[in-house]
């Protein structure tokens, strides 16, 4: 696990500025403490952050061939480099390392841009072809590793986050209005945007060529939902049991101790199942609890019935409210504010993981791949409702859930609050109702925040098509397909997997995935809907998969997001955070929002009419954001000036 970045000059003869380079590498230090390592050349200039995982005394980057014809950085972990490298010996390849980077420049001698085909792993790549003056960036099929591209006249600045760019003292720092608005709609900006004008993230399952003065991008990978197949329930179930078992199995090469991320949930607990059976000493379980009003979103209980199930060397956190003095230094980590508190969550289970362990794996992209959200339900009662009276659906109804207050805190309110975005959902498009169901703000209330902000035409139209344009490159699918599709897509990558890896990088910890296999992932596309959400069960074939393994209270228990009672805390513990950060002088000051309406938003929220959680989220870290990255304040001073004005209130 490394952090790359580098350069490349139009100008062939020259060589790019090695302290640029420099300080493009130390701002990562945290994704590589271990080791360092660039290759300069003429134009070109490459180098990489160290986590020493596979190989540890000789896995040095950047590697090349046995010309050094062919030179390579990657962040991340090429899962089947052993079978790669049995059939490139057996061509005549020769290594000197044991690392699965290695791979990869043989790998391009052989098969040239498909090379990326063979590889199955996590993984951003940065390759320079000496000969072609051809440098190849990728990156994995499912985004799970970060690449952030910024394209000028004179040259080509890539790394694995932005603040490597930064380094450059001339790239700007302004605002995409357009990555704003559908910051505003979704609550993180989703690819190929960023929140800085000028950087972009490279596209997932995406790979960008720069030879003779050209850039260009293609596609290499794409899930398919369009051939389902027909199996038997029998069949799907050992199929899908089989394919997992063998993505936690090959997570599992390391040099280092790994363990996993156990939340009490069907998708972590499977991971930890799955380990168990494939470990010959106990699995090192690392989990995140809440105590006293904020026992709704505590999982501990859960996760201590699994540990003690598997017998798991079991490590518990206890999470507080003020947590809010980590915010400035998270959201320098993530460069970009995401309005998700599992990024508070991930970070802290992390940080206590990082004690022990150097490589964690987790439940993360279950739900997308067997239907586990509540909004994967939306289609079925929209059957159901419809056959409701008009004026019961119309106006009753709403009426009446307008009058009942609104709480993620609570188990009632919270399902209030599900209902009533049922119900404002149901008159609309199939585009625009998955819209209403994942947005931040609804369209109204961004025109009020947004009112003479040229953020606000791109609030209403960008994130809307965006995940327009996944539902009609899956046209030949069913809804629900669809709709798993678009959050595979946008949310996963650019919210849930982007969180994932700046947050355990934050701290130096590898965290892998199995269920973001895609093998795995291919497969699950080919399964029929009715077997991932039947009537009102959702993720109904993986509770039968793992069914032999788990306890019926873990496989029936209701499902609780990965995340922080972060609505209830700004309403107490953190009330004064939100007076600080969206204070009247400070919004107006900012002028990216009209203050009436962030103050009904603030108000709204207070009195528990409309959960604004993710809405009021959204804000303070966007504020704190722009402190750090536009005022030019590091993350300390930042925490030092929140907590003396917020202490003092």
């Amino acid at each position: 696990m490394c952090g790359i970045y580098g350069i490349l000059t139009r100008d062939q003869s020259s060589s790019p500025n090695p302290f640029l380079l420099s300080r493009m590498g130390g701002v990562i230090t945290h994704r590589g403490p271990d080791d360092e390592g660039r290759y300069i050349g003429r134009g070109v200039g490459l180098g990489m952050r160290r986590l020493s995982i596979i190989d540890l005394s000789g896995g040095h980057q950047p590697m090349s061939n046995e010309d050094e014809a062919v030179w390579v950085v990657c962040n991340g972990e090429i899962y089947n480099f052993q079978e790669i490298r049995v059939r490139l010996e057996q061509k005549g390849h020769r290594f000197r390392t044991k690392s699965d980077t290695e791979v990869l420049v043989h790998l391009y001698e052989e098969e040239g841009l498909d090379f990326v085909r063979r590889l199955r792993g996590m993984f951003a790549i940065a390759l320079w072809d000496v000969n072609r003056s051809r440098l190849v960036l990728v990156r994995d099929r499912l985004g799970k590793k970060p690449l952030y591209i910024r394209e000028e006249p004179n040259r080509l600045l890539f790394g694995s986050e932005i603040k490597s760019l930064l380094e450059a003292e001339d790239v700007p720092r302004r605002v995409d209005l357009e990555a704003l608005g559908e910051y505003m709609a979704l609550g993180y900006v989703p690819a190929p945007h960023t929140m800085f004008e000028g950087i972009r993230k490279l596209l997932p399952g995406h790979l960008l060529v720069a030879e003779k003065g050209r850039i260009t991008e293609r596609e290499y990978w794409d899930v398919r939902f369009d051939s389902q197949e027909k199996q038997s329930e029998q069949e799907w179930i050992e199929r899908v049991r089989v394919k997992f078992l063998e993505a936690v199995r090959i997570r599992l090469v390391s040099d280092v101790p790994l363990g996993a991320f156990l939340s009490g949930g069907i998708d972590s607990s499977a991971v930890v199942a799955a380990m168990a059976q494939s470990s010959d000493r106990p699995v090192k379980t690392y989990s995140i609890g809440f105590e006293g009003e904020d026992r709704f979103y505590n999982e501990l209980p859960y996760a201590s019935i699994i540990a003690k199930e598997f017998a798991t060397e079991h490590h518990e956190i206890i999470v507080r409210p003020e947590v809010s003095s980590l915010l400035p230094r998270l959201i320098w980590h993530l460069d970009e504010p995401i309005a998700d508190s599992a990024f508070i969550t991930t970070y802290l289970v992390s940080r206590l993981a990082r004690e022990s362990v150097t490589v964690i794996l987790s439940g993360v992209g279950g739900d997308e791949l067997f239907g586990g959200y509540h909004r994967y339900l939306g289609n079925t009662l929209m059957r159901y409702y419809r056959l409701l009276p008009g004026p019961l659906r119309n106006t009753a109804i709403p009426a009446l859930l307008a009058h009942l207050p609104q709480d993620r805190n609570s188990g009632w309110k919270n399902t209030v609050r599900y209902a009533a975005a049922f119900v404002k959902a149901a008159g609309l498009d199939p585009v625009s109702r998955y819209l209403s169901y994942v947005q931040v703000f609804s369209p109204e209330v961004r025109a009020q925040l947004l009112k003479g902000n040229s953020a606000r035409a791109s609030a209403d139209d960008s994130a809307s098509r965006a995940l327009r344009q996944c539902f009609d490159r899956c046209t030949d699918a069913d809804s629900l397909s669809q709709i798993i599709y678009a959050d595979i897509k946008t949310s996963l990558a650019d919210d849930l997997l982007a969180l994932t890896d700046k947050m355990s990088m934050a701290v130096s910890i590898e965290c892998r995935a199995p269920f973001m296999d895609h093998e795995l992932v291919e497969l699950t596309a080919r399964m029929p809907s009715a077997l991932k959400v039947r009537g009102l069960t959702m993720k109904y074939l993986l509770k039968k998969v793992i069914e032999p393994w788990l306890p019926r209270e873990i496989i029936h228990r209701k499902k609780r997001g990965f995340g922080a009672p972060v609505g209830s805390w700004l309403r107490g513990d953190l009330e004064s955070l939100v007076d600080e950060t969206l204070s009247e002088s400070q919004v107006r000051r900012r002028g990216f929002f009209q203050w009436e309406a962030v103050q009904a938003v603030i108000a709204t929220h207070r009195r528990q009419q409309t959960d604004y959680t993710d809405g009021l989220l959204a804000l303070i870290c966007l504020e704190l954001w722009c402190r750090i990255f536009l005022d030019g304040n590091d993350w300390q001073q930042t925490t030092e000036a929140l907590h003396a004005q917020v202490g003092s209130r």
